[in-house]
């Protein structure tokens, strides 16, 4: 366990990533399939920004049972189907109390018991109502924002790297987190709000920034790979190896004061933007660290070992890897033949002659195999008249 641990620090580790592909393929399945149940199910808990609803605010000494006191006054005023109202303070001199769109007289009932509460009159009870179309201007100007960012997130990716099979794998891994993300809220059944969106949007960038150290790291990887015998594959699981360390690092400090972020949210306020703004950032952070790893990193393998050019780089070294199965299987790099039985001939393949037969000559002569040498080492040597015996 040590001794993983220093060659993890060290960017030393051997785990091979990519050949397991098909497991982490398998994994994100199953999460998607799950996420995406809980969203078409469950379905979204969806704030009074994107219905619609009617929001209260009253000046009074918030204390810490304000919340429990303001929520009760509220529930016993006789109006009928408010079990998803929300109470949160602002500051400590204002309590924000959210409903379900109201009737008139429904408004009436509400304004009173929270003027009540707080000691007031109901004129100094605050009311505004917020229709549904002003959630779904909410929607539609941030999906149009999420539109634009992967149009130029992709088109400064594929000319920083100058191939678009990155800008395709980097949007995968995005739409991943983005899935994700949005089932644990799902599931969960936290209120979706302005703040929620906020959250959303700015994992996006840290989820493709974790993803450009890896590719970056691939294209340092990976050049001259032509005339080395290592593939694609081998090149990507050792950058994988060589930055996951950062990555971890990374995702672990930033994650940590998010983590606080939501635990205050949760526990201490109860309610309000701080708590959905903190778990979609928790959940994207660690989910895009996961992704750009395991996702990302694999489709873009996938991609890449397609080319033909990848094909024939993966089979020129199959080709050299059987030569050298051969050579070690005739126990020598070198073979001879016995002059008693050839004429004292010798044979010599050597890699240069394995370099002729790997791939057809320049001058369009037929290509020379191992059956041409062997053809060649049982003719019997000639030798010249001058040095024949008289």
């Amino acid at each position: 366990m040590r001794e993983t641990l220093a060659r993890l620090r060290h960017g030393t580790l051997n785990a091979d990533f990519v050949g397991r592909r098909k497991r982490w393929y398998i994994i994100s399945a199953v999460v998607l399939v799950v996420c995406l149940l809980g969203i078409l199910i469950r379905g979204l808990d969806l704030g009074i920004e994107f219905k619609g609803g009617a929001d209260f605010q009253v000046t009074t000494q918030v204390t810490s049972d304000s919340v429990e006191q303001y929520r009760a006054a509220v529930l016993d005023s006789g109006v009928e189907q408010l079990e998803d109202l929300s109470v949160l303070t602002i500051g400590d001199s204002t309590v924000r109390i959210q409903t379900r769109s109201l009737e008139v007289d429904e408004v009436i009932l509400v304004r009173q018991a929270i003027a009540d509460q707080a000691g007031v009159s109901a004129e100094d009870v605050t009311y505004n109502l917020i229709g549904a179309s002003w959630g779904g201007q909410i929607t539609q100007k941030g999906l149009l924002a999420l539109v634009v960012f992967i149009v130029l997130v992709m088109i400064v990716i594929a000319i920083y790297f100058r191939d678009w099979k990155t800008s395709v794998a980097a949007i995968a891994g995005v739409f991943h987190d983005l899935i994700v993300t949005v089932g644990v809220y799902a599931l969960i059944g936290f209120t979706v709000t302005p703040a929620t969106l906020i959250g959303v949007l700015t994992i996006l960038g840290y989820s493709l920034y974790d993803t450009m150290v890896v590719f970056d790291k691939v294209r340092e990887n990976v050049k001259g790979l032509s005339g080395r015998r290592t593939t694609y594959t081998d090149e990507t699981n050792r950058a994988l190896n060589q930055v996951i360390v950062r990555s971890l690092n990374t995702t672990i400090i930033g994650i940590l004061p998010v983590i606080a972020l939501l635990v205050a949210g949760v526990f201490v306020l109860g309610t309000g933007p701080l708590k959905d703004l903190s778990l979609a950032m928790a959940v994207g952070m660690a989910v895009g660290a996961y992704s750009s790893i395991f996702i990302a990193s694999s489709l873009l393998v996938e991609m890449k070992e397609r080319e033909p050019a990848m094909i024939e780089h993966r089979r020129r070294l199959a080709h050299r890897a059987e030569r050298a199965a051969m050579r070690k299987h005739h126990g020598s790099d070198t073979t001879e033949t016995s002059g008693a039985e050839e004429g004292g001939g010798v044979a010599v393949l050597t890699e240069r002659d394995e370099a002729v037969t790997d791939e057809p000559a320049a001058s369009g002569r037929p290509e020379r195999t191992r059956a041409d040498f062997d053809e060649e080492r049982r003719q019997p040597r000639r030798v010249p008249r001058s040095r024949r015996k008289k």
